[in-house]
């Protein structure tokens, strides 16, 4: 999805510890990770969501992608105390899906109906934090 540069700026403001970028050996950028914390106080827990990932075809199937998300989950529980995130993925987003899950161990807790602008579905998302530390007790 495309988004407003003052949406880009407002992330950058409130949650810089939440944006990434992954850069090439000559500092061009290759790829980005674009996150907030939700400021919904009546909705607890503490959570955040992923707004936006992208990564230069030119430059996938490397790694970059996950280590963009996992370096914003960490800021997101270690830094602002959120016990899981999410997002949203394109029904039809094949290998977007399978990074989520199968690499990133999210997990589909809904169905948005018509969520994106051509009407298509999507699947929220959503990772807990510390689930992999539990499930080694």
């Amino acid at each position: 999805e495309n988004y407003q540069m003052k949406y880009y700026f407002y992330h950058i403001l409130s949650w810089p510890q939440l944006l990434w970028v992954a850069e090439d050996f000559d500092g061009s950028i290759v790829g980005y990770v674009l996150a907030k914390m939700e400021e919904d106080d009546a909705k607890p827990p503490s959570h955040g969501h992923i707004t936006s990932l992208a990564v230069l075809r030119t430059h996938r199937k490397r790694g970059i992608a996950t280590a963009l998300m996992r370096r914003s989950q960490v800021e997101m529980h270690e830094v602002f105390g959120a016990e899981y995130v999410s997002l949203h993925v394109r029904k039809s987003n094949r290998a977007a899906f399978h990074l989520y899950n199968e690499t990133l161990r999210y997990e589909i807790s809904d169905i948005e109906r018509g969520y994106y602008a051509d009407g298509e579905d999507a699947y929220d998302m959503r990772c807990t934090f510390g689930r992999e530390d539990k499930s080694k007790e």
